[in-house]
């Protein structure tokens, strides 16, 4: 069934647009300010750091595992039905994060929290996009999509500076008191809006045992990446979690192959430009492990304060909300292939900048400044060609399954990188030993009483750089030279 017949005159307009606009700002300006504020809030709650990169990562996690399911269910129960619930989940997390008690409960409440404003994302991402395709056209649709885009990218960049603003002028549990107040401001702007549903045919199954079995998965492999150095990585409920990872894993590609309503279609990755954009957009998305390492190196190693550190990240923010358009211009100059490889380099190029932990404080925060803003202008020119190229040779009636596995890359790319970037650092600077070979080949100005925390960075973040070189030989492998891809 269409959507109703009230809907077919209805136009989108901008306190819809804006409305929508506020579930995207929610999760990436609000969610995802633990990426600078995890020290504070660790320090407040009383939570281990392997405790406090689980909080961190799983929000991430819980979007990418349950993005394409809940875009799927928007098509067919309603799309603005689930933006709405994905509001209405972002502000019981949003609660439970900045109700979180210190004790016993610290840590499943705020997991909790965390998991419902990942599932937040995961709806409201999807159905938001399909609910702009449905109710603007033409040029007002691209003007939608582009404002929708700048909340999204925009609130990526500016997450570390408002976290640390807000962290230290009001405390960090008032981010999520004013998350849910720009939840119902966005809410009271969509209300109105009429149902929009795609046709179906009736025979869809939701694919349950594939969901269950995918999330299992995931989960299981994002406690051992977190946890394994805390547990031991040859303790036995280290190898049984990876052995749950191996089998159910193996299970869900089992149940996905047979299945004929799998929500993870496999045919897709028969396009070769396809495949290469995606793992190249898992891995792009991965090094946000680079902004939590290198956050938490001013904070730990030099003592400077979350909002300190939020501020060499201005020209991050300010860069990719000015180059986004860029990229697409060299998306019709170039093609896919050229900006995505230039932007893969000027990334890189970041992570090499903020690498020099040997520093003096002093001259690092130069470096910082400008390797934040080289990070932003790297994403922006490799965002829009690299959408492009995921998505242009496939057929329509797969465009949707696509986006929405191109998207759970994203999201999963973010929380997996984010959660091994961590582990590593953490694993080096509890140590509190030096790593003899690093000494020998690097010399390490000033204090020396942290040296464990300056050369966990340099390894975490050599770690991130090691993810952009697989992420350009994926380009180059599989993404073809010229306009056309």
């Amino acid at each position: 069934m269409n959507s109703t017949t009230s809907n077919i005159a209805f136009k989108g307009n901008d306190r819809l647009l804006f409305g929508i606009i506020m579930g995207v700002i929610a999760f990436w300006l609000f969610a995802q300010t633990t990426l600078n504020i995890a020290p504070d809030m660790s320090r407040d709650l009383g939570m281990t750091a392997n405790s406090m990169n689980i909080a961190v990562a799983i929000t991430a996690l819980f979007s990418g595992i349950f993005i394409v399911v809940m875009g799927g269910l928007a098509d067919r129960i309603g799309r603005m039905k689930i933006v709405r619930i994905g509001f209405y989940l972002n502000i019981i997390g949003s609660l439970l994060v900045g109700l979180t008690p210190t004790g016993d409960l610290t840590l499943p409440v705020l997991l909790v929290g965390r998991a419902l404003q990942g599932l937040s994302a995961a709806c409201i991402m999807p159905a938001s996009l399909a609910v702009v395709k449905a109710y603007w056209d033409g040029a007002e649709r691209q003007r939608a999509i582009s404002m929708w885009s700048i909340g999204s990218w925009g609130g990526s960049g500016l997450c570390a500076l408002f976290g640390g603003l807000m962290s230290q002028n009001f405390g960090w549990r008032s981010i999520f008191f004013v998350s849910i107040a720009v939840c119902i401001l966005g809410l009271w702007m969509m209300r109105g809006t009429p149902e929009s549903k795609a046709e179906t045919k009736g025979d869809y199954k939701f694919d349950l045992p594939g969901v269950l079995t995918f999330m299992v998965a995931m989960v299981a492999l994002q406690v051992v990446v977190t946890q394994g150095n805390n547990f031991g990585w040859a303790s036995p409920l280290s190898l049984g979690l990876i052995a749950i990872t191996v089998v159910v894993g193996a299970l869900f590609l089992k149940i996905e192959s047979k299945s004929p309503n799998a929500f993870f279609d496999f045919s897709l990755f028969k396009n070769a430009t396809y495949t290469g954009a995606t793992i190249s957009n898992f891995l792009l998305n991965a090094v946000a492990g680079t902004l939590i390492v290198s956050l938490q190196l001013v904070q730990f190693g030099g003592n400077m304060t979350a909002q300190a550190a939020g501020m060499l990240t201005l020209g991050y923010a300010i860069a990719i909300i000015a180059f986004i358009r860029v990229g697409e211009k060299l998306l019709k100059l170039y093609g896919a292939r050229k900006p995505m490889i230039w932007g893969c380099l000027i990334t890189g190029l970041s992570i090499v900048l903020l690498s020099p932990a040997n520093l003096l404080l002093t001259d690092y925060k130069i470096l910082a400044i400008i390797g934040y803003s080289l990070f932003g202008v790297g994403l922006a020119f490799y965002a829009t060609p690299s959408t492009d190229a995921a998505l242009a040779n496939l057929p329509d009636a797969q465009a949707g399954a696509g986006s929405g596995i191109y998207k759970m890359a994203s999201s999963l790319g973010a929380a997996f990188g984010v959660a091994i970037s961590a582990a590593i650092f953490t694993a080096f600077s509890a140590n509190n030993e030096s790593i003899m070979w690093l000494e020998g080949v690097i010399t390490f100005s000033g204090r020396q009483d942290n040296l464990a925390v300056r050369e966990a960075a340099i390894m975490a973040l050599g770690f991130n750089v090691l993810m952009i070189v697989v992420a350009i030989i994926s380009i180059m492998l599989t993404v073809p030279k010229g306009k056309k891809t």
